[in-house]
């Protein structure tokens, strides 16, 4: 992936976030905050059977943020629980630096989001909206 955090991918998600808004049918919601910046968001999710049908967030935050949380959205909508929580661990191990090439290949959008690994102010940053999905899907199981 490209060096520069400010990829295509990254600023296309930051500025035409696809699950940015209200989702008043929510099953769950949960609150995350990052109060290094103050990023601070809520994630809502519609979870039947299951599945995770769909998500949405809201909240202020950076461009990585928000880019990140959009994108894992992106990702875990249609897939159960079980394969949420993996995709988490995925992205934390993309972020701390220890992910194979095959792994990286199943986080599909998110693996944009590698080059913030030599971050580490920006970590925070790219793992709110995931970390959050954690709590929320650990409370599901």
């Amino acid at each position: 992936m490209a060096e520069n955090i400010y990829n295509e991918v990254l600023i296309d998600h930051n500025l035409h976030p696809a699950h940015m808004h209200d989702l008043p049918c929510a099953t769950c919601s949960n609150d995350g905050l990052n109060p290094t910046c103050g990023d601070q968001l809520t994630l809502n999710l519609v979870i039947d059977n299951g599945i995770i049908k769909d998500g949405s967030f809201t909240g202020v935050g950076c461009a990585i943020s928000h880019a990140s949380t959009d994108i894992m959205l992106d990702l875990v909508i249609g897939r159960t629980v079980k394969e949420g929580k993996h995709l988490v661990g995925l992205f934390s191990k993309m972020i701390s630096g220890s992910i194979t090439d095959e792994e990286l290949d199943e986080l599909e959008e998110a693996g944009a989001l590698q080059s913030i690994a030599k971050m580490p102010a920006r970590v925070k940053c790219a793992t709110l909206g995931w970390k959050t999905l954690e709590k929320l899907l650990d409370e599901k199981t």
